[in-house]
């Protein structure tokens, strides 16, 4: 008989936002074999007191989850010391309403604060695992209040499951509680991201063979630093002026039409392309069709998109920051920079370019969520027994 396990996060897709937590989402597909698993999905706002979202849906693939949609209270910027505490008064109700039709045997949370340090509070005891995704360790330590309720939740919780060991050690630092915490970094879709032929991938494009593509995947946020990222494209072009080089920005965000004027203003409108959003079988597209991937985050966790460029075989140049380095441990994947300078970068990218072995990093560096899957299960159900 499958043990039940009931999913509660802000981050889980919805009909609207079909990308929102896909991590998540995936994670729970793949441990659907053994689990029985329900979705208790959060929607913060100001007016959280109100029944449940009725607006939202369930994308198609996830309609077997039985997600619910539900308004929580939370109050923007000042609210550090209370959104927890008020997040629990209602999710409380909730999870007892749904364990009448489901008695979970273990909580899966996703986002330490306040939806971590929530759940721990109406966990009725049961065992509470936590999903720490990245901002919510990098940012929310440097606030005391957070801070001091995500120490709380850790000490509470069965386990806190970490993407990357870079942000398992900034939450043992803060928390001083290292036997609850583990990482597990997340896998790909085996089938869609792989080694595939360039010149087909570029084919299908509509890609020049003699072009060079260096490709951008990721928010246009100030933290990703889209704007490092072209003027990075700049000197790349000034350094290697034989080589058609165009630049691939896919992804969404605020910096967009910033990043569109900058490009505009240097006249490179004709060599860089912004796709907008794109499926995960378009990336992979793109991923096979250009010569290196590029990330100039100012912080990162471990990111999906450096585990799914190497595992089509694209090298990486990135910032030295988060958890990348984990991915990036040997010279023949890529180029960390130490430096935020578009010069430095860009020579990273020419000598990425110049010893790269696409078959090998594929070879060597697939990771698919099944294995991911099989390490969740692992702390899922294991803690599960020693509480039984």
């Amino acid at each position: 008989m499958k043990r039940r396990l009931l999913f509660v996060s802000n981050l889980f897709p919805d009909n609207v936002e079909r990308y929102r937590g896909l991590d998540n989402a995936t994670i729970l597909h793949q441990l659907t074999e053994k689990w029985d698993i329900r979705v208790l999905s959060l929607r913060p706002c100001l007016l959280g007191w109100a029944s449940g979202r009725s607006d939202l849906i369930p994308r198609p693939e996830d309609v077997h989850f039985q997600p619910s949609y539900l308004s929580v209270p939370y109050i923007p910027k000042l609210g550090s010391r209370w959104n927890h505490q008020l997040m629990a008064m209602r999710l409380g109700p909730a999870m007892r309403q749904i364990a009448g039709a489901l008695p979970w045997d273990v909580l899966l949370g996703a986002w330490l604060f306040p939806d971590g340090c929530a759940l721990v509070k109406c966990s009725d005891r049961r065992p509470v695992h936590i999903i720490a995704q990245g901002s919510d360790v990098h940012r929310y330590l440097k606030d005391r209040h957070r801070r001091a309720a995500i120490a709380e939740a850790v000490s509470e919780a069965t386990s806190v499951i970490t993407r990357s060991q870079s942000l398992a050690k900034m939450l043992i630092d803060a928390t001083g509680n290292a036997k609850r915490i583990r990482s597990v970094a997340n896998g790909v879709d085996a089938g869609c991201f792989c080694l595939r032929d360039q010149q087909t991938a570029r084919r299908t494009l509509g890609i020049a063979p003699s072009c060079k593509v260096m490709l951008f995947v990721g928010n246009f946020l100030p933290v990703k630093d889209p704007l490092l990222t072209v003027r990075t494209f700049i000197d790349l072009r000034q350094r290697d002026p034989r080589s058609n080089w165009n630049l691939v920005m896919v992804g969404k965000g605020p910096l967009r039409s910033q990043v569109e004027a900058e490009v505009r203003r240097l006249g490179l409108s004709g060599h860089v392309t912004l796709t907008g959003p794109k499926s995960a079988s378009e990336v992979s597209t793109w991923m096979a069709a250009a010569d290196v991937l590029t990330l100039t985050s100012h912080n990162e966790g471990l990111p999906n998109v450096v585990i799914e460029s190497l595992a089509c075989g694209l090298p990486v140049v990135a910032t030295n920051v988060g958890g990348i380095s984990e991915m990036l441990d040997a010279d023949w994947k890529g180029v960390l920079c130490n430096t935020r300078e578009p010069t430095a970068l860009a020579d990273a990218i020419l000598r990425a370019v110049a010893t790269s072995d696409r078959q090998r990093i594929a070879t060597h560096c697939a990771r698919s969520w099944a294995d991911t899957a099989a390490t969740y299960h692992e702390i899922l159900s294991g803690n599960t027994k020693q509480n039984q």
